[in-house]
């Protein structure tokens, strides 16, 4: 148990409507009481009943700081499940910091990043997968990462992992109790049912561990590399998706000799997306550079946009192209069909099968099919939160195969007919493994490494 009060100002440094310093810790109220004023005499903030609001005012000594009001809730009914104040303030920068400063005065103690979630860790309320959805939320750069986090930090993942422990750990008892009771436990034959427990619990190991590729996209986007040969229309799009002028174009072949990253969403999906110089033969030293950065790049990609200038006829440098995006996921924008068309769709169909998209950049014709070609590349053709659950932490994914692994190892004793206290080891391994991802079988030092990651006042 921690007994020391903790405090920070949880809406940033920076001037806005609203302010916000918050203090947890068993003299939280204490604090709060001896430097708040009610407007109509002195009012103990140490008698209020628990989740109140008071209007008033912060002073250090004789001197005003602010107008506030004072949210109270007291132990064990607050996200800490310590007493918590929260004194709203104005979001002046100045009138933030002097409360912070008259609060520490009085006897609390600048809180480190995350220690407020952190506590609420160590005292039960939420286990550390809920505690690192918390920064995963603040952290949310589209809806669907924000959902899946949230989905995290309602315990979707945790009731997950303590259905499986549970299986697990009634697996070990079963067998420990019959290796020091064999006269009245029977273990003959427990193979079998072991074999299908186990089975059952890799079948939820297993789909979680499939998630884990769809949850590193939704969390940190597509890496998406634009590819084509000079003048086809890539700066175009790059300028279409992320709503500005960030990429220059002109009618000069070659204008783009370096690549240019932009992060952009495409109905809520997020594509960190990279456009390259055109790829094509040159003796430009420093174009020759660029098309070597382009053909890296794409080596590297989640996604590559293959546009095809449908105004001019394929050549050399499409077969290049095409070479290297054959085993990548790609969609092919067939561009500027507002012109006469020298190379078509069944052209192209008769070098690739990745699927070709008939648009016109310029004209802005085609492209509302271009999101729904990335569903159903990397999220079949929807994303579902009903029951989905969604791996986006590598810690996690790290931790589940860690388990799923030893459990294929007790199947794997089971198929060799090995004694039972061989199931226990590896059985035991798969247990601890899981606990690593809810708080239950970690360091010290690791739990200090993940809450520093997290914002102040958090």
């Amino acid at each position: 148990m921690i007994s020391d009060t903790i405090a920070a100002i949880s809406t940033g440094m920076t001037p806005s409507g609203i302010g916000k310093v918050r203090l947890s810790g068993d003299s939280a109220i204490e604090i709060a009481d001896q430097i708040y004023r009610s407007p109509k005499g002195k009012k103990s903030l140490k008698n209020v009943p628990s989740h109140t609001i008071h209007y008033g005012y912060i002073y250090d000594g004789s001197q005003m700081i602010d107008e506030v009001l004072v949210l109270i809730m007291k132990a064990p009914n607050s996200y800490t499940t310590e007493d918590v104040v929260e004194i709203d303030c104005h979001g002046g920068v100045v009138v933030m910091r002097k409360i912070l400063e008259t609060v520490i005065k009085y006897g609390a103690r600048p809180a480190e990043p995350g220690e407020f979630t952190k506590r609420a860790f160590l005292n039960g309320r939420i286990d550390l997968s809920q505690a690192e959805a918390v920064i995963d939320i603040i952290n949310s750069r589209n809806e669907y990462a924000l959902k899946s986090s949230v989905q995290q930090l309602q315990g979707n993942l945790l009731n997950q992992i303590k259905e499986v422990r549970k299986s697990i750990i009634g697996s070990i008892a079963f067998i420990e109790a019959a290796l020091d009771d064999p006269e009245h436990i029977n273990a003959d034959d427990y193979g079998m049912t072991l074999k299908k427990q186990i089975d059952e619990n890799m079948g939820i190991l297993e789909k979680l561990l499939r998630s884990c590729d769809d949850g590193r996209l939704l969390k940190e986007g597509i890496k998406t590399v634009i590819l084509g040969k000079p003048n086809a229309g890539k700066s175009s799009l790059l300028n279409y998706l992320s709503g500005e002028e960030r990429a220059i174009v002109t009618d000069i072949a070659g204008t783009t000799r370096d690549v240019l990253e932009e992060t952009v969403q495409v109905d809520g999906i997020l594509l960190n997306v990279i456009d390259t110089a055109g790829i094509r033969d040159t003796d430009d030293t420093v174009e020759k550079i660029g098309v070597e950065k382009a053909k890296k790049y794409a080596s590297e990609a989640d996604l590559i946009i293959y546009i095809v200038d449908g105004s001019t006829s394929m050549d050399e440098n499409d077969l290049e192209i095409l070479k290297l995006i054959r085993n990548k996921k790609t969609i092919i924008l067939l561009n500027k069909i507002d012109l006469d068309l020298k190379t078509t769709k069944a052209a192209i169909e008769k070098e690739t099968e990745h699927p070709i998209v008939e648009v016109s950049v310029k004209d802005r014709k085609g492209l509302e099919q271009f999101s729904e070609n990335i569903r159903q590349m990397f999220f079949e053709g929807k994303l579902t939160f009903n029951d989905q659950i969604y791996i986006t932490n590598v810690r996690h994914k790290a931790a589940i195969q860690e388990a799923a692994d030893s459990l294929k190892m007790v199947l794997q004793s089971i198929a060799d007919d090995m004694p039972e206290d061989f199931f226990s080891i590896d059985l035991m391994n798969a247990y601890e493994a899981l606990g690593k991802i809810i708080g239950e079988s970690v360091g010290e030092d690791l739990i200090n490494t993940i809450f520093s990651d997290f914002c102040m006042g958090k």
